[in-house]
């Protein structure tokens, strides 16, 4: 059976959640994020994308760009409430929904265009979702995930296009190679120093050649350009928390060890949480004593991903809560109240500089895996120390 799969994005979902707040943002250039100098743009309306501002810039940049713009904090509550909402109205008429972030969505209605016509009941379910929320959103349909992506892309905003069974290769051939999903930066200059600039050139290279290029990768992307992509839209199954502990092979006092563990903790699940592009709001500590007291502490922060951020409310909860001489057997950290928020950092708190560093660090931890990169503090200690060594 051929399928039918629907990408759905929220037009500047953050923009528009803080314009049915306030209509008198509309119309006017819009910043979401920190507003001291430096800030991060989180992210930016249509009216602001004009004067060349994008998300991930500094806040300081974008302001000497467009200086008329309008800064807003942004409320990442708000923004999980609503994209709750447009989420349950999917789920309520479809029968396989892959929830991608917290403003997109993939749907399989495969098989629905024996009862329904797909691109009618795609339209219908549009509208019933701006009339619910007031909230604009464009789709794509087609064959597949990577095509219905780029179909959303080119309907925007507030759009809607239907790519036909057999068209993909027409569709994709006059656009940018940008277009496509996985060409970040750096394929895009190894892509255009080999005088590929459409997608269409793309189509004409052979598959071995952009293996020999750029190994598996190269493959995708030409799979991608020539529309294949036989990928699943996975169900949306909720993660509610995420935890890491670490128990000692020796109990201990080292202050100077328990803090480099607790680092290298926070450190690893932030990765997950930026990988997995979520963001906590609860962050929750718990030690237990060499007589199996077990004591946990919980502190509530704003959303984040950040770091340094949660680096600093771990290590205050941990002064809070040991407050003895006594021996420590176990740690552990645990987040929860989880969202989703495709960032790599705290963009409202981080400075760019602090945002930069760390996209950096995760696109190598991505690549080569997160035990090639980490922090210095969060390095093996050497063999010779005593009364810390400790097991994972």
């Amino acid at each position: 059976m051929e399928r039918n799969i629907v990408h759905c994005d929220l037009d500047t979902f953050f923009v528009s959640v803080e314009r049915l707040l306030n209509v008198g943002l509309v119309d006017k250039p819009v910043l979401i994020g920190g507003t001291s100098d430096r800030g991060v743009v989180a992210s930016c309306s249509y009216e602001a994308r004009k004067y060349g501002v994008h998300s991930a810039m500094p806040m300081r940049l974008a302001l000497r760009m467009c200086p008329e713009a309008i800064i807003v904090r942004g409320d990442h509550d708000m923004y999980s409430h609503y994209s709750s909402m447009v989420t349950e109205i999917i789920e309520e008429v479809t029968p396989v929904v892959e929830k991608a972030s917290i403003d997109e969505h993939y749907l399989d209605v495969t098989g629905m265009d024996r009862f329904f016509g797909c691109w009618q009941w795609t339209q219908e379910l549009r509208q019933r979702i701006i009339k619910e929320t007031g909230l604009p959103i464009s789709f794509g349909l087609s064959v597949n995930k990577t095509v219905s992506k780029i179909a959303t892309g080119q309907a925007k905003p507030s759009g809607e296009l239907f790519v036909n069974s057999g068209t993909e290769k027409g569709f994709l051939a006059p656009l940018s190679i940008r277009k496509i999903p996985m060409v970040g930066e750096k394929s895009y200059t190894l892509l255009r120093n080999m005088g590929i600039s459409k997608i269409g050139t793309l189509q004409q290279m052979e598959a071995f050649t952009m293996k020999h290029v750029m190994g598996e990768n190269g493959v995708t992307i030409w799979r991608k350009a020539n529309g294949l992509d036989d990928s699943l839209v996975l169900p949306f199954r909720e993660q509610k928390s995420m935890s890491k502990e670490t128990t000692f092979q020796q109990d201990t006092i080292d202050m100077d060890l328990l803090r480099r563990t607790l680092i290298g903790m926070v450190d690893t699940l932030a990765f997950e949480l930026r990988k997995d592009q979520k963001l906590t709001s609860s962050i929750t500590l718990k030690i237990r004593y060499s007589n199996f007291d077990t004591h946990t502490q919980q502190v509530k922060v704003a959303f984040t991903n950040s770091d340094k951020l949660i680096t600093e409310k771990v290590m205050a909860l941990f002064k809070k809560l040991y407050s003895r001489r006594m021996l420590i057997r176990l740690i552990g950290i645990k987040f929860s109240n989880l969202i989703y928020g495709a960032y790599q950092t705290d963009l409202f708190n981080d400075s760019s500089d602090e945002v930069n560093l760390l996209q950096a660090m995760d696109k190598i931890r991505m690549r080569y895996g997160s035990q090639y990169l980490m922090k210095g503090i969060c390095a093996p200690e050497p063999p010779s120390r005593k009364g810390g060594d400790h097991a994972p």
